[in-house]
């Protein structure tokens, strides 16, 4: 098993003829993503990658029978591409669009209530299921399949993670990045509630950053209510408090929103804290191992 996406997901691509898209499409495509076709309105009847192209998402889910979207679309449509394909009915939307205008995605938070669909990002790196499914722009060469279950605001520290992973003969059951953006769909909780009840997964690694404080509520969520182990970091600890850090959402507001902070409650909290990026593998193995020792 997996989380939000598997070898079974049918897979459409809003945006699906701009540049970006077609890129990662072709990697999604050789990584064995059930990609069924894609949306750009205008171009309905047209043939890109060898897939069929449909002017809206509602003929592509009746053409297809596609349960899960990529979202590409430039941010001032984005949020209507994500409205779009909630009122289709997707499981599943994955939204790659950063810089989608913050009022923009507050109008589609307040529209979307009442809705089943599970919508991820904005500004996420997607999310993947080593060797079954990609939806997002994650390099899929550096995952391999294993009980690792990743939830991140960081791509490139993900990234990092993964390749740390790899060197120490680890795998990843499922990939997932919530978003970077202030005003995101998808929080740490709700994905380490997954990891939780996914069989495939043994141990979870979560990677924040400075900002906010979704971090530490998860870190207590966990300790309540998680049985599996929990590695931890954060990252910004040199950043500057009111200076934003790659990410919009990436912003000290206040003293508990430091990098420094939230990893002292997580260790409070009792997960397994990396104060070093460079030892985020090292923590993984060692957590499997306390874990597979205790009596």
């Amino acid at each position: 098993m997996s989380i939000f996406i598997d070898k079974n997901s049918k897979v459409i691509i809003q945006g699906f003829t701009g540049k970006h898209a077609t890129f990662h499409c072709k990697d999604a495509i050789q990584l064995g993503t059930n990609i069924v076709g894609g949306v750009t309105p205008g171009k309905g009847g047209e043939i890109h990658l060898g897939l069929p192209v449909f002017d809206t998402v509602e003929n592509a889910v009746r053409e297809t029978g596609a349960d899960v979207s990529g979202i590409f679309v430039p941010p001032p449509f984005a949020a209507d591409a994500i409205l779009e394909a909630v009122d289709a009915a997707m499981q599943c939307v994955v939204v790659v669009t950063d810089g989608i205008p913050i009022q923009d995605m507050v109008r589609e938070q307040r529209w979307r209530m009442g809705h089943d669909t599970l919508v991820i990002g904005p500004n996420t790196s997607g999310v993947i299921t080593p060797g079954e499914c990609k939806v997002g722009i994650m390099p899929s060469h550096i995952y391999r399949p294993g009980h690792v279950g990743i939830v991140s605001r960081s791509s490139t520290l993900t990234y990092e993670a993964v390749e740390q992973l790899g060197e120490l003969g680890l795998g990843e059951s499922t990939s997932v990045g919530i978003g970077g953006d202030p005003v995101t769909t998808m929080d740490f909780q709700t994905v380490l509630q997954a990891f939780e009840e996914d069989p495939k997964t043994h141990i979870i690694l979560m990677i924040g950053e400075i900002g906010g404080t979704q971090e530490v509520s998860a870190a207590r969520w966990a300790k309540e209510n998680m049985s599996k182990p929990v590695v931890g970091y954060i990252a910004g600890t040199s950043a500057l408090s009111r200076r934003r850090m790659g990410h919009a959402g990436a912003i000290i507001c206040e003293q508990a929103e430091t990098a420094d902070a939230k990893m002292d409650v997580m260790e409070e909290l009792g997960l397994f804290v990396v104060r070093n990026p460079a030892y985020i593998g090292e923590t993984v193995l060692r957590a499997m191992v306390e874990i597979q020792n205790k009596p």
